[in-house]
């Protein structure tokens, strides 16, 4: 089996050029719109950076190396990144850091079932479906958990293999200061189950055996219609639950001071919580089918009942709507444990989703898992009715339930608790009716033709968003892209900075041009010729590859300016430290130290108010696979003025999953859609329009290959 190379220490030298070339759009910016001459602003950053590399820089850069000498992975991975990206963060996961995914319907289901009622309860094809799916995740996990090593397995397949491993069977934990993650146990006795909720039940149930090996799916299927049977015969005799998960929605302080309450009520408590910690994954039936009026829209941006209308056609945008806010975040953030790092959702007429929360792995990882387990739709071969019967209170009275493979999880609750309950309920309600989350289905043209015109379809569609949000606010903004460092052990992810000076002078020249007219101030539309554009989206699109490049293998910059900005906080603020920055600008230098508490080193090139403007991910994107099996997927924008963008680039179209807050004046999921359609649409007319010039003749290289450009439809 291959061995993945270790994750280096970037060159310190090499990450300050490359920091000082990422900032010098907004210099330039800063200039045109007469605040800084940029030689005099760039020159300053140049000497900070300068005098930072000669002298304390050399000492953090030492101490990263000798992080990672004693790491057993690598000195980020190992030490900072989950913590400061993740666990340390106190924000709810609701939308903010948890992603969601939305799958295609199963053809077949019955449609009279698809298209979905107001009805209430637990649909039998729901069920069937939920055991369906879950088999083959299941499947998919003894699949990689089980491998042996094999010699011919690739780098990508190690880190696949080593990733899947990660995301089950845990938990994140809410902690004082920091949360952390419930370490894996191959022997607990909740090893082999799932968490179960319908209703704000909770459950599990044995899906397993002992070697990982899923239970045959009508088992499955068996064991989950005995829950919901038993959750039917609970509500007949008017018990209700107490939606505890609500609490997982809540910021992670007031959870962790809960979660320590819960603790201290019962021991019952700390064998519920353990138990849904050690299992497996989560799976959620939601007892309705979502409705497109229980969650904010663009005209009416808040939910609200007396909106009502009737039920949404299926495939229409309405039930679409509803879809990919439920899967997301349900009325009240109910019936889920936001903390569990895999959850399979699905509602009364079978839509299925799932939503994880990020701090195991990037969700490129569930995403494939999810792509594998919604592939083949129900077969009703393996199953003993090819029809479910009806859920019915006359069934769980004549039910043996000898060996029945699920157990009732149970809470011990009180007053304190139940209002922390209502109190978060609200405040998740506020964050669910801030949050808008649309998709945009671009179908004229997608890799194929991006790749026809020798252009890399994703950094191509990376200049398609920064012209976007050009044209949407007419300044630019710090763009955050992940890249994967799945080539080194234990590697996950580095930021391609995708603006750049290349990419400013394109978006600047385009923004007025073809769709952009009506970005245009008064005096009238310039006159921009479409072939003198194509020159300039080349060259950002070579200088977007060529990062995208750097940061895949191990030449980023963000997370080794993080490093070095830790390890200078780790110092004692001692004067010697400076000894060797004696050249350095002394009163910037003095000013910035002196300003911050004195238990923590600082210097001007961390402190600088540029440093954290180029990291005001204002757009934050992220890209997957094709997605054929995903209606729709996302996460929330980290900027209340920002957008949260996932894309997925197939051979004939570009899916846009696109998040922003309601309560941003200067945002709008649905205008932005439309401004990434424009922008795409005219980068494909500038393309044809270089077209004939280009013809027979060479052309310079783009992505870091030596071809020819040719746009072809």
């Amino acid at each position: 089996m291959a061995k993945l190379p270790r994750l280096p220490v970037p060159d310190l030298r090499k990450t300050l050029d490359r920091y000082l070339q990422s900032i010098q759009p907004f210099l330039r910016e800063d200039e045109a719109r007469g605040r800084s001459l940029f030689d005099v602003s760039y020159a300053k950053r140049v000497q900070w950076a300068d005098d930072f590399e000669k002298g304390i820089g050399r000492i953090c850069q030492r101490k990263l190396h000798e992080l990672d000498t004693r790491s057993p992975h690598n000195w980020l991975d190992d030490n900072i990144w989950t913590n400061y990206a993740y666990l340390s963060w106190r924000t709810p996961l609701l939308i903010n850091s948890n992603w969601w995914l939305t799958f295609i319907n199963d053809s077949s289901v019955p449609e009279s079932i698809l298209c979905g009622d107001t009805a209430s309860g637990i649909e039998p094809w729901q069920v069937r479906r939920a055991a369906c799916i879950l088999h083959r995740i299941l499947d998919w996990r003894a699949r990689m958990l089980n491998q042996h090593p094999d010699p011919d397995t690739t780098r990508t397949g190690v880190w696949l293999l080593t990733n899947t491993e990660k995301m089950f069977n845990t938990c994140r934990l809410p902690r004082a200061g920091a949360d952390a993650l419930a370490t894996r146990n191959p022997a607990s006795e909740h090893a082999q189950d799932v968490m179960l909720m319908l209703y704000d039940f909770v459950y599990t149930v044995r899906v397993c055996e002992d070697d990982r090996t899923p239970l045959p799916v009508q088992t499955i299927e068996n064991r989950i219609r005995a829950v919901a049977l038993d959750v039917i015969k609970r509500i007949e005799v008017g018990e209700n639950a107490v939606p505890v998960g609500v609490l997982t929605s809540d910021d992670r302080n007031r959870w962790t001071e809960n979660y320590q309450h819960l603790l201290s009520l019962s021991p019952t408590n700390a064998s519920t919580l353990r138990a849904i910690n050690e299992s497996i994954m989560a799976l959620s039936l939601d007892h309705y089918t979502a409705m497109p009026w229980d969650y904010p829209t663009p005209t009416s941006p808040s939910s609200s009942q007396s909106s009502r209308a009737s039920v949404p056609a299926l495939d229409s945008d309405a039930e679409f709507h509803a879809h990919l806010h439920n899967t997301r975040s349900p009325p009240q953030a109910r019936n889920r444990w936001f903390d569990k790092c895999l959850t399979l959702s699905l509602e009364r007429n079978t839509r299925a989703g799932a939503m994880g929360e990020h701090t195991p792995v990037d969700a490129l990882v569930p995403s494939i898992v999810f792509e594998y387990s919604v592939a083949a739709g129900i077969d009703s071969s393996t199953f003993s009715k090819p029809v479910p019967l009806p859920l019915t209170l006359e069934e769980t009275r004549l039910r043996d339930d000898g060996e029945k493979g699920w157990t009732r999880l149970d809470w011990v609750t009180d007053k304190q608790i139940e209002s922390q309950i209502r109190e978060a309920e609200g405040r998740a309600q506020v964050l669910i009716d801030n949050s808008e989350a649309g998709v945009l289905e671009f179908g004229e043209y997608g890799a194929d033709w991006i790749s026809n015109a020798r252009l890399p379809p994703d950094a191509y569609t990376q200049l398609a968003l920064q012209l976007a949000w050009y044209r949407s606010r007419g300044i630019l903004t710090a763009t955050y892209e992940t890249a994967l460092t799945r080539m080194f052990n234990a590697g996950r992810t580095e930021c391609v900075r995708s603006v750049s000076v290349e990419g400013s002078d394109f978006v600047q020249a385009a923004k007025e041009w073809g769709r952009g007219a009506g970005c245009v101030a008064e005096g009238g539309q310039r006159e921009v010729e479409p072939r003198a554009l194509l020159p300039l989206l080349q060259r950002a699109i070579q200088v977007h590859a060529r990062r995208t490049r750097e940061a895949a293998t191990g030449r980023g910059i963000d997370r080794h300016l993080l490093g070095l900005k830790l390890m200078l906080e780790e110092l004692p603020v001692d004067a010697s430290t400076f000894a060797s920055s004696s050249d350095s600008p002394s009163s910037s230098s003095t000013t910035f130290t002196s300003a911050i508490p004195p238990q923590k080193q600082t210097h001007p090139l961390f402190t600088d108010p540029l440093f954290s403007r180029s990291q005001e991910w204002k757009l934050s994107t992220s890209g997957l696979s094709a997605g054929y099996n995903f209606r729709g997927t996302g996460f929330g924008s980290p900027w209340e003025d920002g957008y949260g963008i996932n894309y997925l680039i197939a051979p004939n179209r570009i899916k846009f999953c696109v998040e922003s807050k309601f309560s941003s004046p200067l945002t709008s999921t649905n205008k932005f859609k439309q401004y990434i359609a424009d922008a795409l649409l005219d980068m494909r007319a500038i393309c044809e329009a270089g077209e004939l010039e280009l013809k027979g003749g060479k052309n310079e290289s783009v992505g870091g290959v030596e071809t020819r450009v040719q746009a072809r439809l």
